[in-house]
């Protein structure tokens, strides 16, 4: 394994471009949904584990599109990641027209903004904890426009259909994937 990919350096590196705990929180979520999805499909849980922690690490200092994840990407490549690393975290933004092109991709598009949904649904629970968010009050809130307005809806669908899943799976998938690190995501 390389040390590119270890907890320790992904999180050095998120923390020297993301300050808001918001945005690493939601690194974190996405660290763990895809650690999970790597586990479940047979793949490098350390890997699939830094995709996820670094996806938006640059989206603090370049919100606006296409800096990020293009900025990003840049960062990456001179820090030493591989390209197919770097092309993986430039596929969970449509709008830069990198195809999806492996397993790894489609399960960062698949859980990114279903992660960000998820917490929305769990900081409105009574003890604002995700353990008691259910699938059934996740579907009902999505079709919700006004609830959680910037998540997009269309890439969620997209996701899961590009994974051959229903919305309901990969919604359990995210779900029991937070659960563990509900700590430090403050759920």
């Amino acid at each position: 394994m390389s040390e590119l990919y270890d907890r320790e350096t992904t999180l050095t590196l998120l923390h020297e471009f993301t300050a808001g705990e918001g945005l690493r929180r939601h690194a974190y979520a996405v660290e763990a949904a895809m650690k999970a999805a790597a586990e479940r499909t047979g793949n490098d849980p350390v890997y699939w584990a830094a995709v996820g922690l670094l996806h938006d690490f640059d989206y603090e200092k370049y919100p606006e599109a296409p800096d990020h994840p293009l900025k990003g990407a840049q960062i990456l490549r001179e820090r030493g990641y591989p390209e197919e690393f770097v092309r993986t975290i430039l596929s969970h933004a449509s709008y830069t027209e990198v195809p999806r092109e492996n397993d790894c991709a489609r399960w960062l598009f698949a859980v990114d903004e279903l992660c960000g949904f998820c917490m929305a649904c769990a900081m409105v629970q009574p003890d604002k904890k995700i353990a008691q968010v259910k699938v059934t009050s996740v579907r009902k809130k999505l079709k919700k426009k006004d609830f959680a307005a910037k998540v997009n809806r269309e890439d969620i669908a997209e996701g899961a259909a590009d994974l051959g899943l229903e919305p309901e799976e990969v919604i359990t998938h995210v779900l029991e994937a937070l659960a563990p690190v509900a700590e430090e995501l403050g759920l």
